[in-house]
């Protein structure tokens, strides 16, 4: 197949749309498709292909409610003209869909379109692009969903759209598969960072964005009632400064009440240590504030560490089909997002930290639901058979969705 893939922003980028996207296709490149993506252009990224996938890059920011510019005319010709035989895009809200609302019609091949969460849903600023959303939607062969009970989903059902799957997220299998390697590179992350053995380690993971919740795990690190745990933010700063001055701030504050007993550890890592770090984290906690369905909880899963969660996203969906984690306490807050108390966070977590034995089947339970379900691997599997049966004229059908995955 000649595969289309249109995201914002693509590889070297990082985030959770470019993840997602990377990893299909990529996949679907090795496996002998002709892959393209388009995306915006990065100065930082060299050449028009990344590991077999052609990269088509486009001068253009924005979306329909900032208001869109730069190259939409090329952006629209690569997608009315281009030689290809299925497209997917990804994510509303964003150029790469939004610069086709007006001519979603007119696209000569079957066209699948991954909302991803609708992030903007309950803002007031959105509420006339919500409202004319699902007409357009309609015009699209094919809805993914990453969830069958997040808000995206919702909407779908609520205006009467029918054709649509579900396929989840999922962790690396590359990454994650060998235990051995990863404990290996897990004692030595801890040795790097002058970890003793018998501390137990927390980490949460998520860009300086000032909404994956590190400000809440630094306050209930201070509220633990065990006396040596350390808590590893492992953050970069996708939107430039964001949230880092203040974390570190409470870093400093928190190593300094505790006289470093217990210790924040701010640390931008490459790759290959934030998977030595999950491993070698006790406990995964997660306190973002929006979510569509996050990948970080995967990657607890995928190496056997139990995870704490907000009600974000689709987190207590993931909770139910994997069994290795549990949700804490979550408020509403306005515009979609959640929130949560760090009192009642720091008593889960000593909870968990003073129960060797649950902690460990919580993480075997996560574990081998990855392993049946949840690998890369089987999810561009899932994205594959979806492009071939659409190819085939084999639209999909809501009332034919399984209830759970």
């Amino acid at each position: 197949m000649r595969i289309l893939h249109t995201v914002e922003l693509y590889d070297p980028s990082v985030g959770g749309a470019q993840e997602v996207v990377r990893q299909i296709s990529t996949r679907l490149a090795k496996r002998g498709h002709e892959v393209t993506v388009a995306t915006t252009r990065l100065a930082r990224r060299h050449g028009d292909h990344l590991d077999g996938v052609h990269v088509e890059q486009f001068e253009i920011s924005g979306n329909a409610v900032r208001g869109i510019s730069g190259e939409i005319d090329a952006y629209r010709r690569l997608v009315l003209e281009g030689d290809y035989d299925v497209m997917m895009t990804y994510a509303a809200q964003q150029w790469t869909l939004d610069a086709l609302l007006g001519v979603l019609q007119r696209i000569p091949r079957p066209h699948a379109v991954a909302p991803c969460g609708f992030s903007g849903l309950h803002d007031a600023a959105y509420a006339d692009y919500f409202r004319g959303l699902p007409e357009h939607l309609r015009q699209c062969d094919a809805l993914v969903f990453h969830s069958g009970s997040y808000q995206d989903i919702e909407l779908a059902r609520r205006s009467g759209l029918e054709r649509f799957t579900v396929i989840p997220n999922g962790a690396d299998e590359r990454e994650f598969g060998d235990e051995s390697a990863l404990d290996e590179r897990a004692q030595d992350l801890r040795a790097r960072c002058r970890i003793d053995a018998d501390a137990p380690v927390l980490l949460t993971v998520g860009g300086h964005t000032g909404e994956k919740g590190h400000a809440l795990a630094i306050e209930a690190l201070r509220r633990l009632a065990h006396p040596r745990a350390v808590l590893i933010v492992a953050a970069n700063n996708p939107l430039g400064i964001g949230c880092r001055y203040s974390c570190r701030m409470r870093a400093l504050a928190t190593n300094a009440l505790t006289f470093g007993r217990k210790r924040v550890l701010l640390l931008d890592l490459p790759r290959a240590d934030v998977a030595a770090a999950y491993r070698a984290a006790d406990l995964f906690v997660f306190g973002s504030a929006i979510e569509c369905s996050p990948l970080v909880l995967f990657e607890a899963m995928a190496a056997a560490t139990p995870f704490l969660t907000l009600d974000v996203g689709n987190a207590a969906e993931i909770v139910r089909w994997s069994g290795g984690g549990r949700m804490l306490p979550t408020r509403r807050l306005a515009r979609g997002r959640v929130g949560g108390d760090p009192e009642q966070m720091a008593r889960a977590v000593d909870e968990l930290l003073r129960d060797e034995q649950e902690r460990l089947r919580l993480g075997r339970s996560g574990r081998r639901a990855w392993e049946q379900r949840f690998t890369w691997a089987k999810i561009a599997t899932a994205y594959e058979e979806l492009y071939e049966q659409l190819l085939a004229g084999q639209l999909p059908s809501a009332s034919t969705q399984p209830a759970d995955v």
